[in-house]
């Protein structure tokens, strides 16, 4: 994956160091974290931020390969 360098406001810096540490995440990839959300919520405004977590979740599990096959009877 290509990197660039951007410039960011010291402050959202700050607020994503306290909480990529308190999240086992390196600063860059809480921002990444949060860009990923902010890009997903703005194309499903609809969606409620709790439902697209869990979308997060799930496909993050199927790439882990870690979900079972759902029978619907």
């Amino acid at each position: 994956m290509a990197t660039n360098s951007i410039r960011l406001d010291q402050h959202l810096i700050e607020r994503a160091t306290i909480i990529a540490k308190a999240l086992n995440r390196t600063p860059p990839k809480q921002i990444e974290h949060w860009a990923k959300i902010g890009e997903m919520m703005e194309d499903n405004p609809d969606l409620p931020y709790e439902f697209v977590k869990q979308a997060i979740i799930a496909k993050a599990e199927r790439e882990a390969g870690k979900l079972d096959a759902y029978d619907f009877g």
